[in-house]
């Protein structure tokens, strides 16, 4: 739990996209719906706080540029990212509507996706 507010404090709006528009292309198309998915999961008023926690958590790790393998690591940079965001969905799974899938694929398509 204290991973989980540690990575919480990472996290803001303008961090997410930064990132996102910074290593869209090395990221993946898999790696950025994951994450929209999420990011749309936990705007949602609707999504529980429990919820919300998790889905902080794992896209503050996302993130953060000093994690268990540096990002620019060709190959497998992103793999514990990828790690981080889809057990965040699968424990958040029930909060995550047709919308949030929507809207995340429609933020991915503008990535050339």
């Amino acid at each position: 739990m204290a991973d989980l507010e540690k990575y919480s404090s990472e996290f803001s709006d303008s961090s997410f996209f930064d990132k996102v528009t910074n290593f869209a292309k090395k990221a993946g198309c898999g790696l950025l719906e994951k994450a929209f998915t999420l990011y749309y999961t936990a705007k949602d008023p609707d999504t529980s706080t429990k919820a919300k926690a998790i889905i902080y958590g794992a896209l503050g790790y996302f993130i953060i540029p000093l994690d268990a393998i540096p990002d620019v690591t060709p190959v497998v940079g992103f793999s514990d990212d990828l790690t981080a965001l889809a057990t965040a969905l699968t424990m958040v799974a029930m909060s995550i509507k047709k919308s949030h899938k929507e809207e995340a694929q429609e933020k991915i398509n503008s990535f050339g996706c």
